[in-house]
C-alpha cells in the first residue's frame, strides 16, 4: 500500500494487468489486510460522482470513474510464506490458467506477450527474468601496470538472469505446493518445477524496478511526478 503518485503500488500493478484486459484479481492478504480491504471496499465511491442526502439517508451515484475490476481479497495468514499464500487461493482460481506477481515491483513488461510465449512453451509455469545492471561502475585494470584499460558505468550485474516476479501459471502449479504455511514459493515449488522441466523463462529486457527501500520509493515517485514512468502503459 506504499504510494507512488498518490496511489498504492498495488494499484499501479493492477493497472498494468488491466491494460492487457485482465480485470479479475485475487489478492493474498496478510499484514494489515484491513487497509487493503477498506481501500478497495470504498474505492468505487471515492471514484464516483455522487449525491448524499443526509435527510433521507440515501446515496445516489451519478457516474463512476473507477476501473472495471473484480477483486477477491483472501486472508492468507499473518506469517504465511509465499508458497502457503498461493496455496490458500487455489479455490478462487477454479482450475484456470492465471497470472501471478508480487506486490512490490513495477515494469513495462508486455503481459500479452508473456501469455503468448507461455502458451507456445507448453510449460506449467513461465517466469519473467531480467538481467539487472551493476550498482557501481566497473574498472578493468591491467594487472601488470595498474593502468586502467576500460571503464563501464553500471554494467550488467554478474551476467545472470533474476526472477522479477511476473509469472503465468497453469493449475498444475498448485500440485507442487504443499499445504504448509512455512513453504516459500521460490524454494521447493519452483526448484521442483524447474527440475521436472516444466518451467519456461520469459526474458524481459525493458524496465523493471522493485520497491525494496525508501530510496526506491523516492525514485519511483520522481519518475511518476516527472511524467517518465515506463510502467505507465495505460
Amino acid at each position: 500500500m506504499v504510494e507512488i503518485g498518490g496511489k498504492p503500488i498495488i494499484w499501479h500493478i493492477m493497472k498494468i494487468y488491466s491494460y492487457y484486459g485482465i480485470n479479475d484479481f485475487v489478492i493474498c492478504c496478510g499484514y494489515k489486510q484491513y487497509v487493503i480491504k477498506e481501500y478497495f471496499a470504498n474505492y468505487f465511491l471515492h471514484n464516483s460522482d455522487m449525491t448524499v442526502d443526509l435527510s433521507k439517508g440515501s446515496v445516489e451515484v451519478h457516474s463512476s470513474h473507477s476501473e472495471p475490476w473484480r477483486i477477491t481479497m483472501v486472508d492468507t495468514g499473518l506469517n504465511t510464506m509465499t508458497g502457503g499464500r498461493i496455496k490458500r487461493i487455489e479455490p478462487y482460481v477454479k482450475g484456470e490458467r492465471f497470472c501471478l506477481t508480487y506486490g512490490d515491483g513495477v515494469s513495462d513488461i508486455d503481459i500479452a506477450d508473456t501469455l503468448r510465449k507461455h502458451e507456445q512453451s507448453h510449460a506449467a509455469i513461465s517466469m519473467a527474468v531480467y538481467k539487472p545492471e551493476g550498482k557501481f561502475g566497473a574498472v578493468d585494470i591491467d594487472p601488470q601496470t595498474d593502468w586502467v584499460k576500460s571503464f563501464r558505468e553500471k554494467p550488467d550485474g554478474d551476467g545472470g538472469w533474476i526472477n522479477i516476479g511476473f509469472f503465468v501459471c497453469e493449475p498444475e502449479v498448485f500440485d507442487y505446493i504443499p499445504s504448509d504455511d512455512t513453504v516459500a514459493f521460490e524454494r521447493e515449488p519452483l526448484e521442483h518445477l524447474a527440475a521436472d522441466g516444466k518451467m519456461h523463462a520469459y526474458r524481459h529486457r525493458g524496465f523493471w524496478k522493485p520497491m525494496d527501500m525508501l530510496r526506491d520509493n523516492k525514485e519511483l515517485n520522481q519518475m511518476w511526478n516527472e511524467g517518465r514512468a515506463p510502467w505507465k502503459v495505460w
